[in-house]
């Protein structure tokens, strides 16, 4: 089940401690999966293709350094 965290206050109030307080309770992975589901929505918006993002290369050679 899903934790859902709310906090009202004024758009003024530039008080980011709530955010940084949930974002460091979820972990790393609910981090990276958060961001991979904005990039997800931001080339939809845009209407590119959602599954290669621009950053995302195939790897041809590698070699020992």
């Amino acid at each position: 089940m899903r934790v859902i965290e709310e906090k009202y206050m004024r758009i003024m109030d530039d008080r980011r401690s709530f955010d940084v307080h949930f974002w460091q309770s979820q972990g790393d992975r609910a981090i990276f999966e958060a961001v991979l589901e904005a990039l997800r929505d931001y080339f939809l918006v845009r209407g590119k293709d959602a599954d290669e993002f621009r950053l995302q290369r195939t790897v041809e050679s590698f070699q020992k350094a």
